[in-house]
């Protein structure tokens, strides 16, 4: 069964609260402020903007302990042909050791921040073509607050004239990769596009499949991998466009995964599953062991998953829901009280269709 009025309860129990949203709020203005002003690394900067979850609005609540977490794109003017990755990166040395002494760490492909409240990662690009370096500083000489609205603006006027996109919108960025020892391609604006596009075409339940089926991954830590964001374009990849409702989607998405890649876990392969705007596979860190790992959980829940929601009893199929979900999902209505207000079932009757987070990120 949909049993929308839980799972609306549940996707609330699992967003990021208003105070996490502040906390990320404050936590990249600031380092983006400071990189705006070092005199250093103002030279090499054309722009910063924010990526990840959080601006893709797929993010979850951390759990118990952790921190709320989002990503920061610094584009930067470097030529690759003077720059190894690892070089590129120990330029940012400095700014860090005065301004996050103790607090940073260098990843693959990042610079991971840990504060008391936040994580952030600094994710430096080498120097677009011409044109794209062009529009990305009017954008940020224009006090744009990010490039995410930069894109937006941009796509409205094209429209508007009926020009096609421009040529920059559709280039991919270069991220260094300190363990491959190269640059790498990324498409983090079309990853966006690419995420509004699926919301639309899925009645505005997608992102709401997205993070109940990320929160049931996090409940489930083990293989390590994959995790994040390759899971949330496993489920772009999988989810059916016109679904009516995210338990829908989530049933769906699940069973179409274990359709497409429980024949290459037999066989102790990982599939190539390429990203959003470039050639490069989502799962490309992922072991055989992982995902074969990986995907005897997805099995598992897919089976939960359908017998949740083929139930005719919503006591049962809140049951199983929250065998899947955990304890952030409501508990069921019992029996005689399914929908009334009592204290057991706990929400007042529905007098029309209900929908759980149509048209919204939040």
């Amino acid at each position: 069964m949909d049993l929308t009025p839980q799972f609306t309860e549940f996707l609330k129990n699992i967003r990021l609260t208003d105070n996490q949203r502040s906390q990320l709020q404050t936590g990249h203005k600031t380092l983006r402020d400071r990189l705006a002003a070092d005199q250093d690394l103002r030279e090499i900067t054309v722009s910063t903007f924010l990526q990840g979850s959080y601006v893709r609005y797929t993010a979850t609540r951390p759990k118990d302990g952790q921190r709320a977490d989002a990503d920061i794109i610094v584009v930067t003017n470097l030529s690759e042909a003077e720059y190894a990755p690892r070089a590129a990166m120990e330029l940012f040395v400095p700014f860090l050791d005065e301004h996050y002494e103790g607090k940073y760490r260098f990843q693959g492909r990042s610079i991971g921040i840990e504060m008391s409240y936040v994580d952030l990662d600094i994710v430096l690009t080498s120097a677009p073509s011409e044109v794209e370096e062009g529009h990305l500083a009017k954008a940020a000489s224009e006090g744009i607050l990010s490039l995410n609205e930069a894109v937006d603006l941009w796509f409205e006027e094209a429209r508007a004239k009926g020009r096609s996109q421009p040529a920059w919108k559709v280039e991919p960025l270069r991220i260094p990769d300190r363990d491959a020892g190269e640059w790498q391609d990324t498409h983090p604006l079309e990853q966006i596009n690419q995420t509004q596009e699926k919301n639309k075409a899925c009645n505005g339940h997608y992102v709401n499949v997205v993070k109940a089926l990320k929160w049931w991954r996090r409940l489930n830590p083990e293989p390590k991998h994959p995790k994040g964001y390759p899971v949330e374009h496993l489920v772009w990849v999988c989810c059916p466009d016109g679904i009516e409702s995210v338990a829908e989607g989530v049933v769906k998405t699940l069973e179409e995964m274990v359709l497409r890649y429980d024949g290459y876990a037999v066989v102790g392969l990982v599939p190539f599953v390429r990203d959003h705007g470039v050639n490069q596979n989502v799962l490309g860190r992922v072991s055989a062991d992982d995902f074969k790992g990986f995907m005897g959980l997805v099995k598992e829940a897919a089976d939960l998953a359908r017998r949740a929601y083929d139930s005719t009893s919503k006591e049962e199929s809140g049951e199983r829901w929250r065998e899947l979900f955990g304890s952030r999902f409501p508990e069921p209505p019992k029996p005689g009280n399914d929908e009334g207000g009592g204290s057991q079932g706990g929400y007042t009757p529905r007098k029309g269709a209900t929908t759980v987070g149509v048209g919204t990120f939040g």
